[in-house]
C-alpha cells in the first residue's frame, strides 16, 4: 500500500502549495466538522486526511480524527482504504496509522506510518505521533519493526538530506530504543544499520552492523557491514569482509557486482571486471552485472561505446533500472549532459556588459577584429537591440560559406555583408512556447534528449527552423530570469539545440538515408559556421544513441565536420572547435583514428 503524494478524495481539494499550510488545515478541518454535523462521517474523514497532510502535527487534526473514530463501531478503520491501484494517499495513509495505534496495533501502525514517512521524507510524518514515546518499545515485535525499516531504506536516498534527517529523527529514536532492548537480535541490529546510514548516523551503522555480523554470521549482516565501512572509508576491509563471504555464498551475484565495483573505484578495473564475469557467468540477464561491466569498462576506458552499450542494453531489458541509474550517473560534460557555454568575444562582451548595464536600448558599439557565427550577435541582439558592431576581417576559409551545398538554411549572407539575415521567418507562438517549454539546460543523457523532444514531433518543420534564428524569450521562472538577465546567449543556444531535437523527430517513418530530418539536420551542420552547426550535430549523435542503424553515418557527418573545423583553425579562430571534439567524444562508433584527433585537439586547447 503505497502512498501517494497529493491524492485526495472526491470531496477534498488540492491544499499543497495554495497558501499557508497550517491555515490551509484548519480551512480542512472546518468543512470536516460540517460533514460531520450533518452526519456525513466518511466526507468528514476525507477532510481530515488533507487537514493531516497540509500540517501532520496539528492538534486539531488528530482530535477530529479521535471524533471521527467514535462515530464507528470499528474505531474508524474503516474510513481509509487502499485504491483501486493499491495505493493511497498520504494523509489518509497517516490518519490510519493514527487510528491502528490508537486501536492498540502498534506494528501495523508504526508499519504504515513509516511507509508515508519513506515516501515523503521531508514532512514531519514521525513528530505528528504521540504514540511513538518510550512506551511503544515492549509493543513492538523486533522482526516487524526490521522489515518496516527495511521497506523505508528501498525509498530513502542514501544519504537523505539535513532536512529529511531531521524529520526521520523520531523513527530513528525508535530504532534506538529498541537495539536497547533487544541487543543481540541480528536482523534489528542489521536492519537499522542501513536505516541509520541513510541518516548520517554512521556510528551507530557501523556498530550495528559490526554486532550482527558477530553475533550470526549472516550474509544479510555482512553486506550491511561493508556499506557501513565503505561510508566512513574503510574500503579495504569491505574488500576483504566481502571477498571472504563470498567464499561460503558464491551464489549472491549482487555481492560479486558491489564487490567489482567497491575495486573499480579504486582503480583497479580488470580485477573488478573479473568479479562481475563470474556473475554473469552465472546469469547472462541479471539486471545489474551487465550494466556494470559497461560503467566499470567506461571508467577504465573513456570510450563512449560503453555508454552506448547501456543504452543498448536497456533497449533489450527496459526493466533493468541500474542501467538507468549508470548511465545517468557516468554522463558529465559539454554534450552527455549539458549544453557548450559559448566562448566567442561577443558573448563574452555581453557578459560583461550585463554586470554594468540594464537590458534594453543602450547606444553600444563594437570592433571585433574577426567575424564571429551569427547567432552570437543574435544573442547580444536580444539584450541590447541597437547594438551597433563593426568587423575589421573576415579570415579565410570564410565561416559565412557553406562546408556543403544544400537545400535548408537558416542563414544567409548579402555579397559582402559581415551581418548574417535569418532566412525562415518567426515560427508560430504555440511552437516557440513548445521549445520554450522542454529547453532544459541539462539532460541525464544525450538518449533522453533525444527522447523528451518526442515533444515537438507534431511542429512543423518551418516553425522549428524558424525558432533557431527567432528564440522565444526565457519564461518568468527564477532560473527563465537568471537566464534573461545574465546568460542570454546560453539561452539561445539552448533553444537552438532542443529545437534541432525538435526536428530529429520530424516524419520520425521515413527511412533515415533519404529522410526530410536527415536532410535538414545535415544542410544545417554544414552550412554557415554557426551555433546552430553543432546544435544540429548534437541532434544526429542523440539520434544515434538510439538507433543502431544510423550509427555509422551519423558518425562519418560528425567526424567530417570536426575535421573541417580543424583544418580551419590553422588559419582562423573557430570558436566551435572544442564544442565539435566534444561532440566526436559522444557519437557512437567514432572512429579511433578521429577520435584520437579530438583527444589531440581539446589537449592542446587547454594548453591555450
Amino acid at each position: 500500500m503505497a502512498p501517494h503524494e497529493g491524492r485526495r478524495g472526491d470531496f477534498g481539494r488540492a491544499a499543497e502549495g495554495v497558501g499557508d499550510s497550517t491555515q490551509e488545515a484548519h480551512g480542512e478541518l472546518a468543512m470536516a466538522r460540517l460533514a460531520l454535523a450533518d452526519g456525513e462521517v466518511s466526507h468528514a474523514a476525507v477532510h481530515v486526511a488533507n487537514a493531516l497532510f497540509c500540517e501532520p502535527r496539528l492538534p486539531e487534526a488528530h482530535e477530529l480524527l479521535c471524533a471521527l473514530a467514535a462515530r464507528r463501531d470499528d474505531g474508524g478503520l474503516g474510513l481509509y482504504g487502499p485504491d483501486e491501484q493499491g495505493g493511497m494517499f498520504a494523509g489518509s495513509a497517516a490518519a490510519l496509522a493514527h487510528l491502528q495505534a490508537a486501536a492498540g496495533d502498534f506494528d501495523r501502525a508504526l508499519g504504515t506510518l513509516a511507509q508515508v514517512a519513506a515516501h515523503e521524507p521531508h514532512r514531519p510524518w514521525g513528530a505528528s505521533a504521540v504514540w511513538l514515546g518510550p512506551g511503544i518499545v515492549g509493543r513492538l515485535d523486533p522482526d516487524g519493526l526490521a522489515r518496516t525499516l527495511l521497506g523505508m531504506v528501498q525509498l530513502l536516498g542514501d544519504p537523505v538530506d539535513d532536512a529529511q534527517s531531521a524529520a526521520l529523527a523520531p523513527f530513528a529514536d525508535v530504532a534506538r530504543l529498541m537495539v536497547e532492548a533487544h541487543p543481540g537480535h541480528g536482523f534489528l541490529l542489521w536492519a537499522g544499520s542501513s536505516f541509520m546510514r541513510r541518516l548520517d548516523a554512521l556510528d551507530e551503522a557501523v556498530d550495528w552492523a559490526f554486532r550482527a555480523w558477530t553475533r550470526d554470521r549472516s550474509l544479510e549482516a555482512a553486506i550491511m557491514l561493508g556499506n557501513a565501512w565503505r561510508r566512513v572509508g574503510r574500503t579495504a576491509d569491505t574488500e576483504k569482509l566481502w571477498a571472504a563471504v563470498l567464499r561460503d555464498h558464491p551464489e549472491d551475484l549482487d555481492l560479486h557486482v558491489d564487490l567489482g565495483e567497491l575495486i573499480a573505484a579504486q582503480g583497479r578495473f580488470d580485477e573488478a571486471l573479473g568479479w562481475i564475469q563470474r556473475a554473469l557467468a552465472v546469469d547472462p540477464h541479471h539486471p545489474k552485472a551487465a550494466p556494470a561491466a559497461h560503467g566499470v569498462r567506461w571508467a577504465r576506458d573513456r570510450d563512449i561505446a560503453h555508454l552506448v552499450a547501456l543504452v543498448d542494453h536497456l533497449r533489450e531489458h527496459p526493466d533493468h533500472g541500474y542501467a538507468h541509474e549508470l548511465i545517468a550517473r557516468a554522463c558529465s560534460g559539454a554534450w552527455l549532459r549539458h549544453v557548450p557555454y559559448p566562448t566567442e568575444a561577443l558573448t563574452n562582451t555581453l557578459r560583461q556588459l550585463l554586470d554594468q548595464v540594464e537590458p534594453g536600448d543602450a547606444d553600444i558599439s563594437i570592433s571585433l577584429s574577426a567575424l564571429e557565427p551569427p547567432s552570437a550577435l543574435l544573442a547580444v541582439r536580444g539584450v541590447f537591440p541597437r547594438f551597433g558592431l563593426s568587423v575589421q576581417s573576415v579570415p579565410e576559409p570564410d565561416l559565412r560559406v557553406p562546408l556543403r551545398q544544400g537545400r535548408c538554411a537558416v542563414w544567409s549572407y548579402a555579397p559582402g555583408d559581415v551581418e548574417a539575415r535569418a532566412v525562415p521567418g518567426p515560427p508560430d507562438p504555440a511552437v516557440a512556447e513548445a521549445v520554450r517549454a522542454i529547453a532544459e539546460p541539462s539532460w541525464p543523457h544525450p538518449a533522453l534528449a533525444y527522447d523528451r523532444a518526442v515533444l515537438l514531433a507534431g511542429c512543423a518543420l518551418e516553425d522549428l527552423l524558424g525558432v533557431l534564428v527567432h528564440p522565444p524569450a526565457p519564461d518568468d521562472s527564477e532560473l527563465g530570469t537568471t537566464f534573461a538577465r545574465h546568460e542570454p546567449a546560453l539561452w539561445v543556444r539552448l533553444v537552438q539545440i532542443w529545437a534541432c531535437l525538435g526536428i530529429a523527430h520530424h516524419r520520425p517513418d521515413e527511412p533515415w538515408a533519404g529522410s526530410v530530418r536527415r536532410s535538414v539536420l545535415v544542410d544545417l551542420a554544414f552550412g554557415p559556421e554557426d551555433w546552430v552547426s553543432d546544435a544540429a550535430l548534437f541532434a544526429l549523435v542523440a539520434t544515434a544513441w538510439l538507433e543502431p542503424a544510423v550509427r555509422e553515418d551519423v558518425a562519418e557527418l560528425v567526424g567530417h565536420r570536426f575535421l573541417d573545423a580543424k583544418l580551419a583553425y590553422r588559419t582562423r579562430e573557430v570558436t566551435l572547435l572544442r564544442s565539435l571534439a566534444e561532440l566526436v567524444l559522444a557519437t557512437p562508433d567514432m572512429p579511433a583514428q578521429v577520435r584520437a584527433s579530438a583527444v589531440e585537439q581539446l589537449a592542446e586547447l587547454e594548453r591555450g
